[in-house]
């Protein structure tokens, strides 16, 4: 049985900078350009019904301004009148006048229910277009760097149901023929989550592809659904097709298209009112799972298969409980037993003794875990000197309680760490899992447009820059640059709305909702001696904080992080 492997991030030390001193801030002025446009940017606000976080990640803080990978030059935005228009910006140059390179065939004001318009640039020649209604196109469009061989035809045009942003896009081309996979993200409406926010996020994996050179109409040849309760930070295909890989704080699961509803709401109901599948309970050295057996079981009928960081249960020829551990067992060292009650009693031994497991297997909810007496008087104990019934009873005393108001957001973690889920194109199950802690998603970024996006994350400090590879080769994530103070600096920025580098990792800015951009570009040698007055050394280099002040207060709508160009409309 195919298990997942559990994998960790691997930093190379050489890009790592202790000796950092920090930004300085610089005074160099920045170059501002200002154009009118003859239609406005088309903005869709969230409705009233859009109400949750996950609405506001996924559509609430959109990038209008799209740029495309292939031709870095070249900026995109769709308009009120369904034009797609096209900029060119060039370093140091005043802006040219926007023009269009296709129009939508509907009318967007016309529905309602809509999403922003969203495009996603496949390759060279191809670009995934969605009008926000639910209907998804695949145009051709020749060379882009060249206008006079850029001609932009739909070859494909399906209503999919649903409004729907595309998320990611890739060409491929085997065996002569041409497939373009596609991935669209909704947020749908659950009416059986009780105690969530009656939303699920959709991922929908469409490969659509065209059979033959003499057959030149495009169908949909696949169709793949995940369901999460969390939108993504980060979701690609890798190059080859053959993987997918989500970076989120909740995990992903695929299903079944076809299934009946009825069939799964009366499951989903009947999982609610059910007994707990199993108990456990935990001590600092061990954890003890107990399962009722069903009667009549016998040694014969239990299969239990213990490995580093996973678990499997087969009770009957049915599999009960399978999974990736929270932590790593010494599995050699692990039992089980069945007890005259005729329960089954399995023994963990904890790799890592001390550590306090909040749950058993990642992700399942079928356990209920059991806290006795003791373990809540030790708990107490641990905390009672957090407690008082005076306030700051003792002010003067060496180790004064601390005080919430000195905490700063960098200082905070989330209840919840993220994990980065490799999938299998062909099984649809994961196949690699990295659980990410701390280490909080920043951003992403395409520096070549030929691989998968890169993803940015926070380690200690520093913001280290990793590229993902093809789920076949050794090292699958790549360390590739590192952002140096710029995981603390970025937590102040309570603002933020947009973040990213630059592809040749010389800069990474930070858009605020209004106004501001904070850039801050990577050390380079001084032209003029400094020194280190506290250390009474000299400096060779200084990296530099830039601010650009925009002159309105409209919000930003767009961010560009090749030239650093800013699109506020």
């Amino acid at each position: 049985m195919d298990v997942a492997a559990n994998c960790s991030l691997r930093v190379k030390r050489p890009l790592l900078d202790p000796r950092f001193e920090g930004y300085k801030l610089s005074l160099e002025p920045l170059p501002c350009y200002q154009l009118e446009l003859d239609a406005a940017v088309a903005e869709v606000k969230l409705r009233d019904d859009q109400y949750t976080l996950e609405h506001m990640h996924a559509f609430g803080m959109y990038n209008y301004l799209h740029c495309d990978s292939w031709y870095p030059d070249s900026v995109y935005y769709i308009d009120n009148l369904g034009r797609i228009m096209n900029l060119t910006v060039m370093l140091d140059t005043a802006l040219g006048k926007p023009r269009e390179v296709f129009r939508l065939p509907t009318d967007l004001t016309a529905c309602d229910n809509r999403l922003c318009a969203s495009i996603h640039f496949t390759s060279s020649t191809w670009v995934a277009l969605s009008d926000g209604t639910g209907r998804l196109y695949l145009i051709g469009t020749g060379e882009r760097g060249n206008s006079a061989s850029e001609k932009w035809e739909i070859m494909f045009n399906e209503e999919l149901g649903n409004p729907f942003i595309i998320i990611h896009s890739i060409s491929l081309l085997k065996d002569e023929e041409h497939s373009i996979a596609t991935l669209l993200l909704r947020i749908e409406k659950e009416e059986l989550d009780m105690k969530g926010s009656g939303f699920y996020v959709s991922l929908e994996w469409i490969t659509i592809s065209k059979k033959s050179k003499d057959n030149k109409k495009y169908e949909i040849t696949k169709r793949d659904i995940l369901r999460g309760k969390s939108v993504p930070h980060y979701a690609a295909f890798e190059p080859d097709g053959n993987g997918l890989m989500i970076v989120s704080y909740k995990s992903f699961t695929f299903v079944q298209l076809g299934q009946d509803l009825e069939e799964s709401q009366d499951e989903n109901m009947s999982e609610k009112i059910k007994a707990p599948l199993y108990y456990w309970q935990q001590t600092e050295d061990d954890l003890t799972v107990t399962i009722q057996l069903p009667e009549d079981s016998t040694k014969e009928d239990i299969q239990v298969q213990f490995l580093p960081d996973h678990v499997n249960i087969v009770l009957k020829g049915q599999r009960f409980l399978e999974g990736n551990l929270y932590s790593s067992i010494d599995h050699e060292s692990s039992t089980w037993i069945i007890k005259e009650n005729n329960s089954l009693e399995i023994c963990l031994i904890k790799k890592n003794e001390g550590l306090t497991w909040p749950e058993l297997v990642v992700g399942d909810k079928q356990g209920e875990f059991i806290r006795d007496s003791a373990q809540y008087a030790a708990i107490a104990e641990r905390l009672m000197h957090l407690t008082s019934e005076e306030l700051n009873p003792n002010p003067d005393k060496e180790k004064p309680p601390c005080n919430a108001q000195e905490l700063e957001e960098c200082d905070i973690f989330f209840e919840e760490s993220s994990s980065l889920c490799r999938f299998d194109g062909s099984t649809l199950k994961t196949t690699h899992v990295v659980n990410l802690g701390s280490n909080q998603y920043l951003f992403s970024v395409i520096v070549d447009p030929k691989e998968m996006p890169c993803f940015c994350l926070r380690h200690d400090v520093d913001a280290l820059l990793w590229q993902p590879h093809s789920g076949t080769q050794d090292d699958m994530w790549e360390h590739i640059a590192t952002f140096n103070a710029l995981g603390y600096v970025q937590a102040s920025k309570r603002d933020k709305k947009f973040f990213a580098c630059a592809p040749n990792y010389s800069y990474a800015a930070l858009c605020e909702c209004l106004r501001r951009v904070f850039i801050y570009r990577q050390p380079t040698p001084m032209s003029t001696v400094l020194y280190n007055r506290k250390e009474g050394r000299q400096v060779g280099q200084v990296a530099k904080q830039q601010v650009a002040s925009l002159e309105t207060n409209d919000p930003i709508l767009g961010y560009y992080k090749y030239i650093q160009e800013i699109m506020n409309l």
